[in-house]
């Protein structure tokens, strides 16, 4: 496959995919504070369950330890990062940041594959970037962005993916090791984000129960999104 057609079809699914979360996070609810909520619940109950069930298990497959290690160290770094914005400022761009670093890997599926491959794995990487927009579009809605630019940022966060391809089609893969340390940090930095920052956000904007009923449903749709 050729480095064009790689860089393309990873800006379709990241730039795509994240962009049209955050115009749907918008869409559906962002303008208003109870909107915000149940967008921000939802997002995270989807990010719990892709963590849960998807990336983590991929990356301790690969080495448990460093897995293991990285996703405490990303963790770790979401925590320094969210103390270094501030708790309440910081949420919708501490969100981007994380779901930005998770973005490399996959784009790295799509560089190092051939073009049959490649195809297929953006159209799922874009499908499963939807609701990753629509945490960071949601997140940054409920610290007061405006509607376009929060789109623009939950696009904005789909950019690494293009990086990665780059980088898989340079390299061919990352090896074993290396994959589940990028895995595991960003299965870190988005765990923390959701426990820490959506949920609570999501409980003062709405209620409780509201919003435990938007996380799991987000969690349904995240098994469906990762099966």
């Amino acid at each position: 496959m050729e480095l064009g057609t790689a860089l393309a079809m990873a800006a379709a699914a990241g730039l795509g995919g994240t962009g049209l979360g955050g115009a749907a996070a918008y869409l559906l609810g962002g303008a208003s504070r109870r909107g915000t909520g149940r967008m921000l619940a939802f997002a995270a109950g989807v990010m719990v369950a892709v963590v849960c069930f998807d990336l983590l298990p991929a990356a301790a497959a690969e080495s448990l330890w460093r897995a293991l290690g990285a996703f405490l160290g990303g963790c770790a770094a979401a925590m320094a990062l969210e103390e270094l914005c501030g708790r309440d400022r910081g949420t919708g761009w501490l969100t981007a940041a994380a779901i930005a670093l998770h973005n490399v890997p996959e784009g790295m599926v799509i560089g190092a594959g051939d073009l049959r491959f490649g195809m297929t794995a953006a159209v799922l990487i874009g499908l499963h970037d939807l609701p990753e927009g629509m945490a960071v579009g949601a997140a940054l809605l409920s610290g007061g962005a405006r509607g376009l630019r929060a789109a623009a940022a939950a696009a904005a966060a789909g950019l690494p993916t293009v990086a990665g391809a780059g980088l898989g089609w340079l390299l061919g893969a990352l090896s074993p090791g290396a994959q589940a340390l990028a895995v595991g940090t960003a299965s870190g930095a988005m765990l923390y984000v959701s426990f820490a920052q959506l949920l609570p956000q999501a409980v003062r904007l709405w209620s409780s129960r509201g919003a435990a009923a938007a996380a799991a449903a987000g969690v349904a749709v995240g098994l469906v999104v990762s099966a």
